[in-house]
């Protein structure tokens, strides 16, 4: 580990709220910056998050403000922008390349991963051209102190991965329906999903401001 590396030590409320920024700006950037509604449902899709969480609009406001604290996130206002809205700083604050930043994005969303279901859940975020890449990208970012290798646990063939924006970890015991979750075929569904719940979303959003003009 590159020991002068300085990480934020980040909760599970920040860690998601980052991830959800990150994931958005690649795979939905029609939407992004985010508003705060779009970000709430973001964080709390069933799609693609290992948990799946159920945080209120508190909650995330205030992961906002301590990632903005650590220069992690910032806020978009004025021009064409009526509502606040959210993006993430991660590759202003870190020299981070695109495909490293996807690679911590999983590792936000999903927790510990092994390099295949990184190559297989990478979807539109960055297009892997193989699992060597995967790899290599995986090999870096653990020599820079960005993640972690974990132990093998008994039976698994590969070894996972887990981001260190909160702290030092050890074995991480996720259930077995990790593999099942993050294959291929359902990987594509999943994105496929993600998308439109954003998409649902921020439509949501625009009819109700327009019945406010309305005054409906």
């Amino acid at each position: 580990m590159n020991e002068t590396l300085k990480l934020p030590l980040l909760d599970a409320a920040q860690i998601r709220v980052l991830g959800s920024l990150i994931e958005k700006s690649k795979t939905t950037p029609d939407y992004y910056p985010m508003t705060l509604n779009g970000l709430l449902n973001a964080c709390n899709q069933k799609s693609s998050r290992k948990p799946v969480v159920n945080y209120d609009e508190a909650t995330v406001v205030s992961a906002l403000n301590s990632l903005k604290i650590v220069g992690l996130s910032a806020t978009v206002t004025g021009g064409s922008i009526r509502n606040i809205k959210y993006k993430h700083n991660l590759a202003v604050a870190y020299p981070l390349l695109p495909s490293e930043t996807s690679v911590l994005c999983l590792l936000f969303l999903r927790g510990a991963l092994t390099p295949g279901e990184i190559n297989s859940n990478s979807g539109r975020m960055y297009e892997f051209e193989s699992l060597e890449e995967v790899n290599e990208i995986l090999q870096k970012l653990s020599n820079e102190g960005y993640i972690k290798l974990l132990p093998k646990r008994p039976g698994q063939k590969e070894q996972r991965y887990m981001h260190l924006f909160s702290g030092d970890v050890e074995d991480l015991d996720f259930d077995d329906d990790v593999v099942a979750h993050n294959s291929s075929d359902h990987s594509g569904l999943e994105e496929r999903l993600s998308t439109a719940e954003t998409e649902l979303a921020e439509l949501k959003e625009r009819f109700e401001a327009l019945l406010k003009e309305l005054g409906v």
